[in-house]
C-alpha cells in the first residue's frame, strides 16, 4: 500500500533460513546464532552499527514464542529493522507435523527457527552513508575499489598514459584486501568531468586521475569518497599501492565510527512524559522529516501502553536491547512502576 525502494516493495530478494532442532536448547542456541551472525555482516561489512535485542510479544513475528532483532539508525533518526531471528518454539512443528524419532525412539514435534533478511539492506546502506553527491560504499562491499581515470588532452599522448595506467592497474590487482583482492575499475570516457561525478555517485571508495604530469613524476592523483570532495592529494605510485589496503580499511572504519557516533548523539535517556513527546514532535516536524531519534524510555511491559503511544506518536517499540541493565523506574505513558529501558523510536 505504502512502497518505498528497497524498504517496502511488492517484489524483494531475501535471504531466508529455517531449521528443526530436536531440543529446544539447541534451538533457542541458532536463534542467537544466526541474530550475531547478520549483526556482524552489518556492522563488520556494511559499517553499519546495529543494536541488539528482542521484540516486544506485539511486535514479534506472528506464532513466534521470541522474536530478536538487530535496529540501525538513519540518518533521518528513524529506525530501520535490518534483521531477524525467531525462535518458534513447537508451534509450527504443531500446525505443520513436523516429527523426528528421538534417541529413546519416541515420535516428538521439532523445535523450529526461523530467520532472515531482505534487500531492505540496501536501503539501510543508501540512507546510512550516502550524503547529497550520492552512494558511499564501504569498501568490504564494493564491487570494485579503485576507479583509474587517464587525462588524455592530445590524441598522441593516449599510448603513454593508457601504459602507465594499465601497468597501475595489474599492480593493484595483485593486492590482497580483505576476503579477495582490490577490484579495478579502468575509465577512459572523453566526457569531460561527467566521468568524476559518475563515479562520486557510484560511491566507489577512491578515485584516482592520472595525466602526464603525474607521470612524470611517477605519482597518482587521488581522493577518497569518505572526505570532502575538495580534498585530493598527489602519492607516489609505489606509496599508492603499497598503502592501498591500509587507506580502504581506514575508509571502512571512518564510515563505522561516523555512524556510530550519529546514533550515540541521537539516543537519549527519556523519563518524562512531555519530553517523550516533545521528542517525537518537534515544532518542525512536518518540515524536516527529522524524527527525534531512539528514546531509552521505561515501559512497564503492557500492551495498553505500547499500543497507546503508537497510535498517539506513530512510536514503537523497536526492541528490548540485550545490553540494557536492570534499571528502576516509571513507564513514560502509565506512569507504572519498571524495572526496564526499551528502544522508542519512529521506523520505516
Amino acid at each position: 500500500m505504502r512502497p518505498r525502494i528497497f524498504l517496502r516493495t511488492s517484489e524483494f530478494l531475501w535471504q531466508e533460513g529455517h531449521t528443526a532442532h530436536a531440543t529446544e536448547d539447541e534451538a533457542i542456541e541458532r536463534t542467537h546464532m544466526m541474530l550475531d551472525v547478520y549483526a556482524k555482516f552489518a556492522e563488520e561489512c556494511m559499517a553499519m552499527p546495529v543494536i541488539k535485542g528482542r521484540k516486544s510479544p506485539l511486535e514479534r513475528f506472528p506464532g513466534a514464542v521470541d522474536t530478536l532483532c538487530i535496529e540501525a539508525m538513519m540518518q533521518d533518526r528513524k529506525a530501520l529493522q535490518s534483521g531477524t531471528s525467531h525462535f518458534l518454539g513447537q508451534n509450527f512443528a504443531r500446525s505443520s507435523n513436523i516429527k523426528f524419532q528421538s534417541a529413546d525412539e519416541k515420535e516428538m514435534y521439532a523445535w523450529t527457527t526461523s530467520w532472515g533478511v531482505s534487500t531492505r539492506l540496501i536501503g539501510g546502506l543508501i540512507m546510512i552513508h550516502g550524503d547529497d553527491d550520492g552512494l558511499i560504499l564501504p569498501p568490504r562491499i564494493a564491487s570494485s575499489h579503485v576507479v583509474l581515470m587517464p587525462i588524455i588532452r592530445k590524441p598522441e599522448d593516449r599510448e603513454k598514459v593508457m601504459t602507465y595506467v594499465n601497468s597501475l592497474a595489474e599492480e593493484l590487482k595483485d593486492v590482497p584486501y580483505h576476503s579477495g583482492r582490490v577490484e579495478v575499475e579502468i575509465d577512459d570516457r572523453d566526457i569531460g568531468g561527467t566521468r568524476v561525478w559518475d563515479w562520486i555517485k557510484k560511491g566507489i571508495p577512491v578515485r584516482v586521475e592520472i595525466g602526464l604530469r603525474d607521470i612524470g613524476d611517477n605519482s597518482v592523483f587521488m581522493a577518497r569518497r569518505d572526505k570532502s570532495l575538495k580534498e585530493k592529494v598527489s602519492i607516489k605510485k609505489d606509496i599508492f599501492v603499497k598503502e592501498i589496503p591500509g587507506m580502504l580499511d581506514e575508509m571502512q572504519r571512518n564510515l563505522f565510527d561516523r555512524a556510530s557516533a550519529f546514533t550515540e548523539k541521537h539516543t537519549i535517556s527519556i523519563d518524562d512524559r512531555d519530553k517523550f513527546i516533545d521528542f517525537f514532535t518537534p515544532e518542525n516536524i512536518e518540515k524536516s522529516e527529522i524524527h527525534g531519534g531512539f528514546a531509552l524510555s521505561h515501559w512497564c511491559g503492557a500492551d495498553e501502553c505500547e499500543l497507546k503511544i503508537k497510535d498517539d506518536l506513530s512510536v514503537t517499540i523497536r526492541c528490548i536491547p540485550f545490553d540494557s541493565e536492570k534499571d528502576n523506574g516509571h513507564c513514560v505513558c502509565c506512569g507504572k512502576k519498571s524495572d526496564q529501558r526499551v528502544i522508542f523510536a519512529k521506523a520505516y
